[in-house]
């Protein structure tokens, strides 16, 4: 919980009686078709991309601040305000946009469970008047280093194994099957749970339950004790998992911007 007494994982249910109340924003990320036709009622939308940088070959990079700001500056964002966010793909934009919060160290946020895919299919209302928002003057300084895993952090902590590296790709990505980047294979020592195991298919594409999360990383090895990086192709995959383990209650948890895309397009990064 947090200073709003709103839970990180939000129900359909719990947000209908906060669509009207001050200092909560709420975001869809779905995509600009989707957001023109149907969105929960008073939703601003953002572009997943907005908050993404690249440096060909590498991808899914965090912006600079100045760009950060700017965006959420746009969307209406002030340090007070609860953002809730949702979207139309499992959750995979909104998780990588709250993550992006976290690594400004704005806290105060929530995923709604299943997204616009619950809202809809359990028969909560929705808007097609799209929503101007009123532009802010969102200010952050610095990053938060306790959410974002680094290329130098990561080859440093192989040296020490005081880190557990969590790739969260398919099986043929983290065996070097399906090559997505100059190497295949992963990083020496990680473990390989997929993102889309923590999600639940007849549930509105929910969370699975606490329990069977608990049990899907313990069996694992995610030690809650140790710093978890997680990592995928560019981070939005991991992303997702981010926000799993910390609805899970992990506190010591980091994402790796890049991920792939980065460490399998250098040549000085060891792989399995």
């Amino acid at each position: 919980m947090n200073q709003f007494n709103i839970p990180l994982l939000l129900e359909s249910d719990v947000l209908e009686q906060l669509l009207n109340v001050d200092d909560i924003l709420i975001v869809d990320l779905s995509s600009a078709d989707i957001y023109e036709d149907y969105h929960i009622e008073g939703a601003v939308h953002l572009d997943v991309e907005q908050i993404s940088a690249s440096s060909p070959p590498v991808m899914g990079l965090l912006p600079d601040l100045e760009t950060i700001n700017h965006v959420l500056s746009d969307i209406g964002l002030t340090p007070n305000k609860h953002v809730i966010a949702y979207d139309d793909d499992m959750g995979l934009k909104a998780c990588r946009f709250l993550w992006t919060l976290d690594a400004i160290g704005h806290h105060n946020f929530s995923l709604l469970n299943g997204g616009l895919h619950a809202w809809m299919g359990e028969g909560f209302p929705t808007s097609d008047e799209a929503v101007t928002p009123t532009p802010s003057h969102y200010q952050t300084n610095a990053f938060n280093s306790d959410a974002i895993a680094s290329k130098a952090e990561i080859l440093a902590g192989l040296e020490t194994n005081n880190n557990i590296l969590l790739d969260v790709r398919s099986d043929s990505e983290f065996s070097g099957w399906d090559k997505r980047a100059m190497r295949g294979g992963h990083i020496p020592g990680a473990k390989n749970v997929e993102w889309i195991a923590a999600v639940d298919r007849e549930r509105n594409t929910r969370f699975k339950p606490e329990n069977e999360l608990q049990a899907l990383y313990e069996e694992a090895g995610i030690d809650k004790d140790k710093t978890v990086i997680t990592y995928c192709q560019t981070h939005r995959r991991s992303a997702h998992t981010y926000i799993v383990l910390k609805s899970l209650g992990y506190k010591n948890i980091k994402g790796y911007p890049g991920s792939w895309s980065e460490w399998g397009n250098s040549e000085e990064t060891p792989i399995e």
